[in-house]
């Protein structure tokens, strides 16, 4: 049976790890706020670029642009974006499960995997699947600089025909709470769904005029859809990450007080036992002596 003092000590260890997480907690809300801010304004500009590159493709032969053409899908490259540290929930662990089982599903297809962040680059080293490229330190704040410098790298392995697709697998931010686990294709670019005659009842078809010739428009957009593709992936990873760590170091800031409180009590009730015994025994010793 725990003494007392075994008691304390247990007490004063949960209280500093109490406030461990709570400043976690306070650093992860600080972090998450700028995080939030970055990838909420990027979604309009990436939606907007992504409407355009899918529809001009759809008007626009495959030969426009290398990163346009379609071939079969012998090669695939999968874009894996993870956290750097963990004390996050399960946000690693679903994009790490996410990713194998992707790989595993496409295992036919002898599949790459270009891996940001620490803790995915780990994991598929240990189960031994094909790393492209790795990348560290780059996901617990979105750059657009390194997100060029991967896009450019995505690129010319496509271009090359290493690859014949691209996928990408990131946490998306939706709220405090709530992150949603996307698996989505970058390459090749894909057209618009919409085809001609489709659209609003009633509405014709937009038509769109070019002033530059396609291969010199898609020579410069094409490479930037890339590229914002990639950075709104670590804007939302990065801001979900903050999320899931500020949640998770909210809800072991909980349990330590619980946890607090529940051994405060058991230490009240092993003090009340030792005083009680203490009084039978005085008892006990004045009864027998009289």
């Amino acid at each position: 049976m725990p003494t007392q003092l075994d008691i304390k000590r247990r007490i004063r260890s949960v209280r500093n790890t109490q406030q461990i997480t709570r400043a976690m907690k306070f650093v992860a809300a600080a972090r998450l706020r700028r995080a939030q801010e970055k990838a909420v304004s990027a979604r309009p500009y990436a939606r907007a670029l992504s409407r355009i590159v899918q529809s001009a493709a759809m008007r626009m032969p495959e030969t426009a642009h290398p990163l346009l053409r379609r071939r079969p899908e012998e090669h695939v490259l999968v874009i894996a974006v993870s956290g750097e540290r963990g004390l996050c929930g399960a946000f690693n662990a679903n994009v790490i499960r996410c990713a194998v089982e992707f790989l595993r599903e496409h295992a036919a297809q002898e599949p790459e995997v270009l891996t940001l962040g620490r803790k995915v680059r780990d994991a598929m080293r240990k189960q031994r699947w094909k790393v492209a490229a790795e990348y560290v330190d780059i996901t617990s704040r979105a750059d657009f600089a390194r997100a060029a410098e991967i896009a450019q790298r995505v690129a010319a392995l496509y271009e090359s025909g290493e690859v014949d697709a691209v996928y990408i697998i990131f946490n998306e931010f939706k709220s405090v709470m709530t992150q949603n686990l996307k698996v989505e294709k970058l390459l090749p670019v894909e057209p618009a769904a919409e085809q001609a005659g489709q659209g609003t009842a009633g509405a014709a078809p937009v038509e769109y005029l070019y002033e530059q010739p396609p291969a010199e428009l898609f020579q410069a957009l094409v490479p930037r859809y890339v590229q914002v593709q990639i950075f709104r992936a670590l804007a939302e990873s990065a801001a979900a990450e903050h999320a899931a760590r500020m949640t998770a170091m909210d809800s072991a800031t909980n349990n330590a007080g619980e946890l607090i409180d529940q051994l405060t009590l058991y230490m009240n009730k092993v003090r009340q036992a030792a005083i009680t015994k203490e009084i039978i025994e005085v008892v006990s010793g004045a009864a027998s002596a009289g």
